[in-house]
């Protein structure tokens, strides 16, 4: 059914009215040949849409696992496909989540919902009654399905299996999000049916016009399909697969791998980039920023988990050693921990919690060595994190026995009675002033961690809470965040500056989503004014979404239908939506855009299966990349139509003359079949390679409603048809006139198609300039393709079996310099036509 839907196109079915034409006339070989261009062209189709949409398969290869289960008071180890609602279900580290559970009991529990949310950092989970209306993500209660246990355990009642789980109202959404028409899909769909109607329009009327004039029938009939062959471009359709196919190999060179063709050629038209943040706009990584300590505020200079960056006091660098009560703290960081970071090759990793893999980050920026410091002060006990207490403690030996906590600001603030200060003394704890930096940190998108220690006596072996009920003291913050790709920040300029909006849509918090948007240029605002959240969005009727929509660059706390309605939301005001994502909750609206572009690297299996297009280095500064190539793509396929149709409408003008005329046709159907196949392959192939123009990214986007072809290239196509009409039907005339036989004559008409098309090649290298501003030769393939059309128009005119095949003769070299003459003039005529209205839009501007 794939392979007969690349039939489906209005343009196809003229070419297969055509075979049925030719075989009723019993032209074979004609009809065979056109056959041939069709199977090509879906063939062509087919492979390329080899790998069709599977989105569902994917989604149903991530529910396969085995779960622990309590079934008669016992421990079972089953298929999670056999659970039910009402199943108990038990959790560990490690473990996949195997269906919507509600915790009954939880230690420790931390699940990462990335993929799912969006949120950047697991998840703490624990029991409770929330209420009707909390967000998905912030329903701290439930377990969703597919989701990754990370630390700690927990036990939970099933409540939703299969389609009924969050994740399988995603399969939902994908199955019924409608895949459109790409815009180049769209234009090609009506330009053909245009076409058509002009094309039997045509016939039609040169039918009905010659049986006016008394001529007879069959031959009448003949001419009509004569004009109909001549002016269908057949190389079309094969040359738009190719072109695209083109731009497919040289995206892939720039990281992006194109799924389906025509989303080469969408990025180009796309009026507005929605992203999701974590992994796509940010680097997935947590890193330590700022660090607060007795009323001074250090900046860590760096990102991501390698252990590069600087500490600085008011923009001036400093030293940890230098300032005692930030060694502290980063080293109450680095102890109080669990995670590990490790190098792996030029990269670095981390194994464990990503906040506390800043944390090591941080204290190894500042000269802090994990392995030491662990080997000189050797942890003894642990109180691990858990959600009910909001704080981890451990207890270290040594010279100086220590005991360390860091955990929310709240819960740590509440057990210290006197802060340590710059200058290594204990002073009273200002409680208050810590809560403003708190809010400040906030206020820029950071998650703060509080810092306390409490010497122990020597011989201590063991902790509990109530050790540290109180009596603490207070080190300082470390406030953190997923910072965005610096590359990113470039992309989402270029962007814009290409009239490209970008919009940020994320399941973070509003604040963090507001942080970054502030640090990449989508929000000018302070706070996050600009930022709508998922709850605010639920009360938006869809009408009056549509210009919300449009006017907000943020999008915090979203579900997936919520992107989904965003995505329509924008369409439905004529943008074409490219979507970007990396989870499973991405890809309905992956589905649903214009182009879904997926994260290659951290993108989910789901998410690629619904994307048109994924990125091999999970890098927004790519889409940059890709939205040049597309553009460049759908210049060069302009640049092709604009060249192929006078083509066609210079054959279909010559043969309408000849029978308003009542002479005999200066082209036969045959002829004008060798012309358009023959000069699309070895001519306008050439355009596929034709390097981008250097403004094409200073260009605004193309409006989705605007046509293929623009009022200034239709009245060029008609000027260059007319032209072709003069020196074709004007020398074949001649030549009948100088008693030379039709054989002849018919020969001289084909190749002045042939060398005016050659000459025309080189003004459509460019729309608007010359080709020599473009180099001579920064396309070779031009060359290469005008010098191969005139070596098998050479064997057109002069090789016996193509004289009987084709109805040719040999003609004259006199006739071959009328022939360059009227090619030569048609090069001319449109380069003096590019600088009139260069200087015609030039003289605008200045005005």
């Amino acid at each position: 059914m794939r392979f007969l839907l690349q039939f489906n196109q209005a343009l196809v079915y003229i070419l297969l009215i055509a075979v049925i034409i030719k075989l009723s006339l019993g032209a074979f070989v004609d009809a065979a040949v056109i056959f041939g261009v069709v199977l090509l062209n879906s063939i062509i189709g087919f492979v390329q849409e080899g790998k069709a949409l599977n989105a569902l398969e994917a989604l149903s290869r991530t529910l396969k696992m085995e779960t622990t289960v309590l079934r008669a008071g016992e421990k079972q180890r089953i298929d999670a496909a056999g659970l039910v609602p009402g199943d108990i279900v038990l959790l560990a580290s490690g473990d996949k989540v195997p269906a919507d559970l509600f915790l009954l009991r939880s230690r420790s529990l931390q699940i990462d919902e990335s993929a799912l949310t969006g949120e950047s950092v697991p998840v703490d989970k624990f029991p409770g009654i929330l209420e009707l209306e909390t967000p998905l993500a912030d329903r701290t209660n439930l377990a969703y399905s597919s989701t990754l246990v990370t630390y700690g355990t927990g036990v939970g009642v099933v409540v939703a299996t299969g389609d009924s789980t969050e994740i399988g109202r995603i399969s939902e959404l994908i199955a019924s999000a409608e895949v459109i028409a790409t815009p180049l899909t769209r234009k090609i769909a009506h330009f053909s049916r245009l076409l058509l109607y002009a094309i039997l329009g045509l016939a039609g009327l040169t039918f009905a016009v010659g049986l006016w004039h008394g001529q007879y029938w069959v031959d009448l009939f003949m001419a009509a399909v004569a004009l109909s062959v001549a002016m269908i471009p057949e190389g079309l359709p094969a040359v738009l697969t190719i072109t695209l196919a083109i731009g497919v190999a040289r995206m892939a060179k720039r990281n992006a791998i194109i799924r389906r063709l025509p989303a080469v050629e969408t990025l180009g038209s796309t009026t507005v980039v929605c992203s999701d943040k974590t992994g796509t706009i940010t680097r997935n990584e947590m890193t330590v920023q700022r660090l607060w300590v007795d009323g001074q505020s250090f900046e860590l200079s760096g990102i991501g988990y390698a252990p590069e960056g600087e500490l600085r006091l008011d923009g001036e660098r400093h030293s940890a050693a230098e300032h005692g009560v930030v060694r502290e703290l980063l080293r109450a960081g680095l102890l109080c921990n669990d995670a590990v970071l490790k190098r792996d090759g030029d990269a670095w990793r981390i194994e464990g919690d990503p906040t506390e893999g800043a944390l090591l980050v941080a204290a190894s920026k500042a000269g802090l060595d994990a392995r030491t410091e662990n080997a000189r002060a050797a942890r003894l006990e642990t109180i691990p994190f858990e959600s009910q207490h909001q704080y981890m403690v451990t207890l270290h030996g040594g010279d100086n026995p220590v005991v360390y906590l860091k955990g929310s600001v709240e819960k740590i603030l509440e057990r210290c009675t006197v802060m340590l200060g710059v200058d290594g003394s204990v002073g009273a704890l200002d409680a208050d002033e810590v809560l403003r930096q708190v809010n400040a940190m906030a206020g820029h998108g950071l998650r703060v961690l509080a810092f306390a220690r409490m010497a122990v006596a020597r011989g201590t072996t063991d902790i509990d809470h109530q050790d540290v009920c109180d009596g603490l003291t207070f080190l300082g913050l470390q406030g953190m965040i997923d910072p965005p790709r610096e590359e990113a920040i470039h992309a989402v300029r270029a962007c814009q500056e290409a009239g490209i909006k970008v919009k940020m849509i994320t399941g973070d918090h509003a604040a963090t989503a507001a942080a970054i948007a502030g640090q990449i240029g989508l929000l000018h605002t302070s706070g996050h004014a600009g930022v709508l959240t998922g709850r605010a969005l639920e009360e938006i009727p869809d009408a009056d979404l549509i210009d919300v929509a449009a006017h907000t660059a943020v999008f915090a706390r979203v579900t997936p239908e919520q992107k989904l309605r965003l995505v329509e939301a924008l369409q439905a005001r004529g943008e074409v939506v490219a979507m970007t994502g990396d989870g499973v909750n991405d890809a309905p609206a992956l589905r649903r855009a214009d182009i879904g572009v997926a994260m290659g690297i951290t993108g989910t299996d789901v998410s690629k299966e619904a994307a048109d297009m994924v990125l091999t280095d999970d890098n927004f500064a790519t889409i940059e990349a890709a939205v040049e190539e597309g553009r460049g793509v759908f210049d060069n396929l302009i640049k092709f139509i604009t060249w192929i149709l006078p083509t066609n409408a210079g054959q279909g003008l010559v043969i309408i003359a000849a029978v308003m005329a009542a002479q005999p046709l200066p082209v036969l159907p045959v002829q004008a079949l060798w012309i358009n196949m023959t000069t699309a392959v070895l001519l306008g192939l050439t355009l596929a390679f034709e390097p981008r123009e250097r403004d094409i990214m200073s260009r605004p986007p193309r409006l989705s409603a605007a046509p293929i072809l623009n009022g200034e290239l239709i009245k060029r196509i008609l000027l260059v048809g007319l032209l072709l009409l003069v020196g074709s039907f004007g020398l074949f005339e001649w030549a009948l006139y100088s008693g030379r036989s039709e054989q002849e004559a018919r020969t001289i008409a084909v190749n002045v198609f042939a060398v005016g098309q050659s000459f025309y090649l080189l003004n459509c290298r460019s729309l608007r300039y010359s080709m020599f501003r473009l180099g001579l030769f920064s396309n070779p393939w031009i060359w290469a393709g005008i010098g191969a059309m005139m070596a098998v128009q050479l064997l057109f005119t002069y090789i016996p079996l193509m004289n009987k095949l084709f109805h040719t003769a040999p003609i004259g070299w006199i006739d071959w310099g009328l022939i360059v003459a009227v090619g030569l003039a048609i090069y001319l005529v449109i380069e003096g036509e590019k600088a009139w209205r260069r200087r015609g839009a030039s003289s605008t501007v200045t005005h």
